[in-house]
């Protein structure tokens, strides 16, 4: 162990052992938002999304169980629903994000935690609630305590990260000792990978289904922790753990410890209005505020030029690749053609990337004027923030910078608008559900905190 031992046990022993009855109002509300925003796009995948059928096929074929495989009516094994379930939840690149990070947390997380409320003895709402915002947090203080990227060492941070707030959820809901709990750390740093390669593959949909292997991850980890299964000392901060393995032992340990149980970072989550990745977000806001304002002919447009930081880097490169994506979830990571879409369509929304809208060669031609500026002293801090310069036939140059893109907690998007993501999303499923089920599903989310058994209440009826 290294100067920093006894980590491990004191994240074991915050998750194991937090009161669910001291969770703040503010987190408890905090944890609904995830909860309705993380159902609702997992909804909408299963019924637009052909990218999880082969998950969804594969976990349905595994033998039967009681867990629900979202919006299609079938059933599985814990392990296998939270698979199928994780493979939805990021399909559509539409669930919250943190990104102050910047990192997915609940992604994975949420998949798991529902496959366990199903399968294991009952759960409150208020403690399912309480196992959403304890791993949910721990995904965001780990992200926050690196000092060394982890796409250096080759890594895609995302699923990587939300592991292990999935394994703490999932144990947090099998009632894990704190040691049983470190186990569960242990055994999901056995399993849990990305390669960096996820951004490099032109005809790769992995960057798309990738949470099904940690949320499946996670369920087996804590299952196996559960029965006895004994990990590591230290699987954090050891000298082969965790923060030596991904980022060469760079990181501070105060952030993980500081205010835990106090402070809880599911409540700075921003929420996504557009399909897209969180880092294209502030050209798309840009480009529909120039084009309101300016009344922009597309036809008229010369020249586009995106200011971005190191972040942005992935979403305009490789330059070729970024222009004319070849799958839906390449165009939610262009900044080029969410560009082009953005002043194209009325407004950017989940059919903005399916069929033929993928090939609109009007949103392929302004994609291809895109030119990209990196701002240096950004470095990695500003993956929300970005400029947008646009140059037009009469020689008039139009400029527009997002320093907040909406969404954000400082311009975050009201219970309301959340509400109506959440029926849009619900109505898309592959078996949806009519108005009225809907409404009686985002009612039932509203008022988990008051269930004796979560599982029942979140069952469509």
């Amino acid at each position: 162990m290294d100067g920093n031992a006894g980590l491990s046990m004191a994240i074991a022993d915050h998750v194991a052992g937090f009161r669910a009855d001291d969770l703040p109002a503010s987190t408890i509300h905090a944890a609904k938002r995830a909860l309705l925003d993380g159902m609702g796009v997992m909804l909408a995948a299963s019924g637009i999304s052909p990218e999880v059928t082969p998950f969804v096929d594969y976990a349905a074929q595994q033998g039967p169980g009681d867990a629900t495989i979202l919006g299609t009516g079938l059933r599985a094994t814990a392990a296998m629903a939270a698979f199928a379930n994780g493979a939805m939840a990021h399909a559509l690149d539409f669930e919250d994000a943190f990104d102050a990070a910047p990192c997915h947390p609940n992604a994975s997380l949420l998949p798991a935690v529902l496959a366990i409320a199903e399968t294991g003895p009952p759960v409150s709402g208020r403690e399912l609630l309480t196992a959403i915002a304890i791993g949910c947090d721990l995904v965001c203080r780990i992200g926050l305590s690196l000092r060394r990227e982890m796409e250096a060492g080759g890594w895609y941070p995302p699923p990587i990260l939300g592991a292990f707030g999935a394994v703490a959820a999932a144990g947090r809901l099998r009632r894990l000792s704190a040691e049983q709990m470190r186990d569960a750390f242990s055994l999901i740093l056995c399993q849990v990978t990305m390669p960096g390669e996820i951004k490099y593959s032109r005809d790769t949909v992995i960057r798309a289904v990738r949470e099904a292997f940690p949320a499946q991850a996670a369920v087996q980890a804590s299952a196996l922790a559960q029965a006895g299964v004994r990990g590591f000392e230290a699987p954090f901060e050891g000298k082969a753990g965790f923060f030596r393995l991904y980022a060469e032992g760079h990181y501070d340990p105060a952030i993980l410890l500081d205010g835990l149980g106090e402070r809880f970072f599911i409540e700075q989550l921003s929420f996504k209005r557009w399909p897209a990745c969180r880092g294209t977000h502030a050209y798309i806001e840009a480009a529909q505020i120039l084009r309101a304002r300016h009344a922009i002919d597309p036809a008229a447009i010369t020249a586009i030029v995106a200011t971005g930081g190191e972040v942005q880097l992935m979403l305009v490169e490789p330059a070729e690749r970024k222009r004319a994506p070849a799958t839906a979830i390449d165009a939610k990571f262009s900044i080029p053609f969410t560009i082009g879409t953005a002043l194209i369509d009325d407004e950017v929304t989940l059919d903005s990337f399916e069929g033929q809208a993928l090939r609109d060669e009007r949103k392929r031609a302004l994609a291809g004027l895109v030119r990209f500026e990196q701002r240096p002293d950004w470095g990695r801090s500003r993956a929300a923030s970005g400029g947008l310069s646009i140059a037009l036939a009469s020689g008039q140059r139009l400029e527009q910078w997002i320093d907040v893109v909406a969404g954000d907690v400082s311009r975050p998007i009201d219970d309301a608008a959340l509400t109506a993501k959440f029926r849009d999303c619900a109505a898309r499923a592959a078996k949806p559900l009519d108005a009225a089920g809907i409404e009686r599903l985002a009612s039932a989310i509203w008022g988990i905190d008051a269930a004796g058994d979560a599982a029942k209440s979140l069952t469509p009826k």
